[in-house]
């Protein structure tokens, strides 16, 4: 079949039999499990590369029974939009709960999407079965499939999201979406991130994309559900996205996964996923922004029908009058507590004189200047890495295979006074048992009048001076703090540490920082009694079991 070529299918569609290179169905097998059992097929079949580069993983069985169970609109009628269907398990998943309502619908028209032209046939014995075992049941299914870009069909509506009229589609509108987007980065030259600049900006995600589209295709009071990454709920990178998004879609539910393997874990995804539920509206803000909003959480796939689910104001949430609509999903009132606290604290690392910064050096642009030896101070300094910096404690050298060394000459733009500073990994690594990961680096412990840090590390810095000891101490030991990860988990949706973020967030008095660090010098390992003293300085004692009990 030619990319682009449409299949069109009614109820009238009497299915064939598979074909011999695809699982057929067996007899009485739910169509969600076939469309599985062919998705699996598929995948074992391609390499590693094709599934990467068409973001290619499939939809658990639990996870699509239970995005299924959140639809909520009725009718005689119903309009399916399934925009990335891969092998069909969520669209299957959806029409399954349509047809099992005791109120089902007569008519069903779905819509399907997949660029993946070696998928179309294995997707479209599945739509076959779908259609004839709807049939059986009373409901007519008329089927279109859409051998296309979604994106690119639909650059049209992502542009006109900038114009007066932004919210008309470009289609019948329809009643549901689901979906599991791909999930991956498209470079500034791709037309799918030049229709979307009015979306999101640089290299976007391209799950983004399809949410903004999904979104715009909906009628009012239309169901939005999806399946993706958490790092739009939060950040700079999405601010755009968000503040478009969330004019079209009143948040309803979300699900979180505790555990960032869980969720995708046959196909080996490290990732942090939600899935999200929404109403959509026309008007560019909600009426009753205290709407109910339920928050669910499992640790992931296989616990999901056990989920915890917890109710809060949306409003609590999400703050609409704010720059930056950060969707904040505080699991449990420990976590309503700890941001509570948060917001209260009356400073901030500018009211401090303090600003936070990226490490200035990119390793792949400067390999002509970095070294695995070097001496150090008379043609070298040091160059700290991701590596280097352990809760509390910043450590070089290493002498592990990294170049830890950076030449002195060419390099003044990228080095460091040597000063103190407190330096944080950008970036969590897998399973971390916390986000924030912050040492002091203390100028005297190094013999050095300058010194390198890699792009992988951010650090906070007196612009026209230096941090004295007890405040690099300090805020360090606030930052590895419980108390701070769960703050951080809460707010947070992505593996990346923002400087934005950090620079935004609330702090202490500065006489309580100063004491802290002032205590946690003492100790003799400072992990192990930080959390102690910073519910003694800084929390109320009643947090202590919600925050240091839940881990």
């Amino acid at each position: 079949m030619r990319l682009g070529q449409a299949v069109k299918k009614d109820s009238t569609y009497r299915a064939q039999p598979a074909p011999s290179a695809f699982p057929v169905p067996q007899e009485g097998e739910r169509p969600v499990i076939y469309a599985d059992r062919v998705g699996e097929y598929y995948v074992e079949r391609k390499s590693d590369e094709h599934r990467k580069n068409h973001g290619l993983y499939l939809t658990p069985v639990p996870a699509a029974d239970f995005m299924a169970r959140w639809i909520k609109v009725s009718g005689p009628k119903l309009r399916v939009l399934d925009p990335a269907a891969g092998a069909g398990i969520l669209c299957c998943a959806a029409i399954e709960a349509l047809v099992s309502r005791d109120s089902m619908p007569n008519i069903i028209e779905l819509v399907v999407h997949e660029v993946d032209r070696d998928l179309i046939a294995p997707l479209q014995a599945v739509i076959d079965y779908l259609v004839d075992w709807c049939r059986s049941r009373g409901v007519k299914v008329a089927v279109q499939v859409e051998a296309t870009d979604f994106i690119i069909a639909h650059a049209e509506t992502l542009r006109s999201l900038g114009g007066l009229f932004p919210y008309r589609s470009v289609a019948e509108d329809f009643d549901i979406v689901i979906a599991n987007p791909p999930y991956f980065k498209i470079s500034k030259a791709d037309p799918r991130a030049s229709a979307a600049s009015t979306v999101v900006h640089g290299q976007p995600n391209i799950y983004a994309l399809f949410m903004a589209v999904s979104a715009v295709l909906l009628r009012e009071n239309g169901d939005f559900v999806f399946i993706t990454p958490r790092s739009f709920t939060s950040g700079p990178y999405f601010r755009q996205f968000r503040n478009v998004f969330f004019d079209m879609i009143r948040p309803t539910e979300v699900h979180v996964f505790g555990s960032r393997r869980d969720a995708f874990s046959r196909d080996e995804v490290l990732q942090e996923n939600v899935i999200v539920s929404g109403t959509r509206y026309n008007l560019r803000r909600w009426d009753k922004t205290d709407a109910p909003f339920v928050i669910s959480s499992s640790r992931g796939v296989r616990d999901i029908g056990e989920s915890d689910r917890r109710e809060i104001p949306l409003n609590t949430a999400l703050d609409l009058d704010s720059t930056n609509k950060i969707l904040r999903l505080p699991i449990c009132e420990g976590d309503d507590d700890v941001l509570a606290l948060v917001d209260s604290w009356p400073e901030s690392l500018r009211s401090f004189g303090l600003d936070i910064s990226t490490g200035p050096v990119v390793a792949f642009r400067a390999t002509e200047f970095i070294d695995k030896e070097g001496k150090v101070p008379d043609s070298h300094v040091p160059l700290l890495w991701m590596n280097h910096v352990h809760a509390m404690q910043a450590t070089w050298p290493l002498n592990e295979h990294k170049p830890e060394y950076i030449k002195r000459s060419g390099t003044e733009a990228l080095l460091l006074p040597n000063r103190n500073y407190v330096v944080m990994r950008r970036f969590s690594a897998k399973e971390e048992a916390r986000r924030l990961t912050a040492a002091p680096y203390i100028a005297t412990e190094f013999a050095t009048p300058k010194v390198g840090f890699e792009n992988h590390l951010n650090y906070i810095h007196r612009p026209r001076g230096t941090l004295a000891d007890d405040e690099a101490w300090g805020l360090a030991a606030l930052y590895n703090s419980r108390l701070l990860d769960t703050w951080f988990r809460a707010v947070n949706g992505n593996t990346q540490v923002s400087a934005t973020e950090l620079r935004a967030m609330r702090l202490p008095p500065h006489q309580t920082i100063i004491t802290l660090g002032q205590c946690v010098k003492q100790l003799a390992d400072p992990m192990e009694g930080l959390d102690r003293l910073v519910m003694e300085l800084i929390a109320h004692p009643e947090l202590e079991e919600a925050v240091v009990g839940q881990h």
